[in-house]
């Protein structure tokens, strides 16, 4: 299939902009699932309206959960849940679950359908189906919950669901990917005994999200104990009902902060939460390295870039990589970047991705066994592929501020978790432009 080329936007001044974020993908999805087996209605306001929270909306309603959107305080509805009823019993035939390309779909959803009765399969987009599924289909039948297919690790596969699921304690390795360990922590107090979930490998990737999924349920009045390094143990009960309003997803304001890099400008994101779970978070912390002024003042963060970007050793960058690669590729001094070998498992091999599309702009980048390196080198203008990746296509679109000629390929993947994301960029250069326009008149 041939996609269209965006012409990313090219900036020769420095911006001067302020860019509002839609909400979270991430705590949208964990709020969603935990409103399917909460014990009463709960009300999501301002929640992300995207293709995977559309995605995970369908499934939800597949397995009997009612969301309904009701008009909220701002552009976006809110969405009241109604849980799924006590003994939902699947159709005869059973339920086809459409998991497209989100991870948080074919990953939180699986443990949930365990719970009613019947069969659910779960199928997705061709690229789906080389990510990897393995500890959710270990993890489940570790539980006694029966799975057919999924045998080679991946989608499609169904889950025969009896109504119940005993719990206990089971094993699992989630090197390649934390959410294995969030999917069954999210329905696990609904277990019968609860859960106790062990991670027998080495390290866990993105350790941030499973704090998140951690702190979320114990507002829930879930009781978790995560005190031993690599074990959680989840108590049986009931998830309280919840009128929660969701946070702006701060991964996806990382392309809009490297932007103030990128171009030696300066933008501003208001409403940054004080106190907060997401990984996106540590923005504040990573873009200093890069030699960026940062400050948070007031609820608005605020990013100026310095007189060049400066090359960085970071570890464990998670989703932020695609963002941190680019802007490494337009620093002045080599940069390493380490403990993300888990992207090769995400909605492509970011870390091949990054390395081939770095390289065909004329950049010098290569793999490592858990990262990349990336050396200074002029760069010039060509097609960025997406690989259909949302976070591959934002970075195309932060290299191509600041070298002329980008042409992003297939810029709709970012309907994934920001479907508005093009216009955002495009307002974003044009708020400058307006600025300059403005400016120069009143010196005339």
């Amino acid at each position: 299939m041939t996609y269209d080329l965006w012409p990313a936007p090219f900036s020769a001044t420095p911006l001067e902009a302020t860019v509002t974020i839609p909400a979270s993908k991430s705590l949208t999805n964990r709020y969603l699932v935990l409103a399917a087996i909460a014990d009463g209605e709960s009300r999501l306001r301002a929640p992300l309206q995207s293709r995977d929270s559309d995605l995970m909306i369908g499934a939800l309603q597949a397995l009997g959960a009612t969301i309904t959107e009701v008009p909220g305080s701002g552009e976006v509805p809110d969405l009241v849940v109604t849980p799924i009823p006590s003994g939902f019993a699947a159709p005869e035939g059973g339920i086809a679950v459409d998991c497209g390309l989100a991870g948080t779909v074919m990953r939180f959803v699986p443990p949930l359908a365990a719970l009613v009765t019947g069969a659910v399969k779960f199928d997705g987009d061709p690229a789906a189906l080389v990510r990897p599924m393995a500890p959710i289909v270990a993890g489940l039948e570790g539980l006694g919950v029966m799975i057919e297919g999924g045998e080679d690790g991946f989608l499609p596969f169904t889950v025969h669901g009896t109504g119940a699921v005993a719990g206990g304690h089971v094993k699992i390795d989630a090197g390649s990917s934390s959410q294995f360990i969030s999917a069954l922590l999210l329905v696990a107090c609904r277990f019968a005994d609860g859960l106790h979930l062990e991670h027998t490998g080495d390290s866990v990737p993105s350790v941030d999200h499973i704090s998140m999924t951690v702190e979320i349920l114990r507002s829930m009045g879930v009781v978790v104990d995560n005190s031993t390094p690599k074990h959680w143990i989840v108590q049986p009960g009931p998830v309280a009902a919840f009128d929660v309003l969701l946070e702006q997803d701060l991964s996806n304001a990382g392309p809009f902060l490297a932007a103030a890099l990128a171009t030696r400008g300066t933008v501003s994101i208001p409403n940054w939460p004080a106190d907060t779970t997401q990984v996106g978070d540590k923005w504040r912390e990573i873009l200093p390295q890069f030699g960026a002024t940062v400050t948070l003042k007031d609820g608005t963060l605020t990013v100026t870039g310095g007189e060049e970007i400066r090359g960085v050793d970071l570890s464990d960058t998670s989703e932020l990589a695609p963002s941190v690669a680019a802007l490494c590729a337009l620093a002045s001094t080599p940069s390493r970047l380490r403990g993300i070998a888990h992207l090769r498992g995400h909605e492509t091999d970011r870390l091949a991705a990054l390395v081939a599309e770095i390289n065909a702009l004329g950049g010098d980048a290569a793999e490592t066994e858990d990262g990349l390196i990336i050396n200074p080198a002029p760069l010039r203008g060509g097609i960025f592929h997406s690989y259909h990746d949302h976070r591959m296509a934002t970075a195309g679109a932060i290299i191509g501020l600041a070298v002329p000629g980008v042409e992003v390929e297939n810029i709709a993947t970012t309907s994934k978790t920001m479907p508005n994301f093009p216009s955002m960029w495009e307002a974003m250069v044009s708020q400058t432009a307006v600025a300059n326009t403005a400016s120069a008149g009143a010196e005339a």
